[in-house]
């Protein structure tokens, strides 16, 4: 009699969820958990598994790792999971990999266990990462999506992954002088940036006047970290170069989703810009500019490689110990803004100091050095694996 009863609610209930998660109404921050059914119960036949549990607000941590993802495919095999059939989609669509959708860790639980996957990455420390963490068979590697100076780009969680593929000694000193009881030097591979190795794209320039890029970062999640420029910069920004200079806006994708207030700031920016890039790569908004206004963010580093001047904007929070801060011109709240994007045009004084940081930052930005970097350190990765796993089943380990 209970299951009588208790079947059609439940069935209800799938069939309502059901129709939420396909509804466009759904949002895109929010993962559909549409599972791709058909995989069930199959093995994954790629060596490599990269795992994104975010919806698609969050592709900007994805994008710029798909060409390494592509050539670490074509050697290894990778498979793509993700909780958010929107996502993979796009992904699958932009990449040619295989992307999996997988609602419950149980899913994963059982494709794994019949499959000899030897790599997870990753590029955030989202909590659900957990979920994949949790299986030793696998060696852990955290890529992240992006190198600044940022408070949050050092972090306890590094101690989950067995180990990170960083940037450069940048990042190793940062988490070195950060994390404690940690043993940086040892858990940590320098691979550079394989992000930057593809070319750019022919730039698109006004020729009645130059362009000013202004890409700053959001508010985030914590406050100790907010170092988003729009409350205390962009209008000033924007009204100050107008006319002048064509400005190119390119808001953060996260805008105003902890405080409404830096949505308000986000679409006065947007309406006072010449040019909002929100589809177009990053690569090209950088070839189109003659210089860069933004915050302590990874795109300031990205930017290095250029030779391009640049200004970041002073947040309004401490930021921990920076070269790059140090050797950087700084737009203070009420700056002339005007005036130092004149100069920094004209005489460009800090062009040797931002050559000197490229190195130190991202490594060897030769065309194709840090994938290959990429490529040898997953090979090392799996290497790894293997001589660790065959070690375990030689002593009669033979758990999960």
């Amino acid at each position: 009699m209970a299951e009588s009863r208790v079947g059609p609610v439940a069935r209800l209930r799938q069939w309502a969820i059901g129709r939420i998660r396909r509804s466009r109404f759904l949002p895109v921050g929010m993962p559909d958990k549409r599972t791709d059914e058909d995989r069930l119960g199959r093995p994954f036949t790629q060596s490599v598994l990269f795992y994104f549990p975010n919806g698609a607000d969050a592709l900007y941590q994805v994008r710029p790792w798909l060409p390494a993802l592509q050539a670490l495919d074509a050697q290894h095999g990778v498979v793509a999971v993700f909780k958010d059939s929107r996502t993979a989609r796009i992904v699958r669509a932009e990449s040619g990999l295989d992307c999996v959708t997988l609602a419950r860790y149980g899913q994963l639980d059982e494709i794994l266990a019949v499959s000899d996957v030897k790599l997870a990455l990753y590029v955030n420390h989202d909590p659900i990462n957990f979920e994949c963490l949790r299986f030793t068979s696998l060696v852990h590697v955290y890529l992240g999506h992006g190198d600044s100076d940022k408070g949050v780009s050092v972090s306890n969680q590094v101690k989950a992954y067995d180990l990170c593929f960083l940037a450069g000694q940048a990042a190793l000193d940062r988490t070195s002088a950060a994390v404690m009881l940690y043993d940086a030097p040892a858990r940590s591979v320098l691979i550079g940036q394989p992000q930057l190795d593809a070319p750019l794209p022919a730039p698109r320039p006004d020729p009645t006047r130059p362009t000013v890029l202004y890409a700053p970062t959001w508010e985030a999640s914590q406050p100790s970290v907010s170092y988003g420029s729009l409350l205390t910069h962009g209008a000033a920004i924007v009204d100050a170069l107008s006319g002048t200079y064509r400005v190119v806006y390119r808001p953060h994708p996260l805008n105003g989703v902890i405080d409404p207030a830096y949505g308000e700031a986000d679409a006065m920016v947007r309406s006072r810009a010449d040019r909002v890039d929100t589809d177009v790569p990053l690569e090209q908004s950088f070839a189109d500019a003659d210089l860069l206004i933004t915050d302590v963010s990874a795109v300031t580093l990205n930017w290095l490689p250029s030779g391009k001047p640049v200004l970041v904007c002073r947040p309004r929070v401490p930021v921990p110990p920076s070269r790059l801060m140090d050797a950087l011109p700084v737009v203070e709240e009420g700056a002339d803004v005007a005036a130092l994007v004149a100069e920094h045009l004209g005489s460009d004084p800090t062009a040797q100091a931002r050559r000197d940081l490229v190195e130190y930052y991202l490594g060897d930005t030769t065309p194709g050095a840090a994938t290959a970097r990429f490529l040898q350190a997953c090979a090392d990765a799996i290497d790894l694996r293997d001589r660790a796993w065959a070690e375990q089943r030689a002593r009669g380990a033979t758990g999960p």
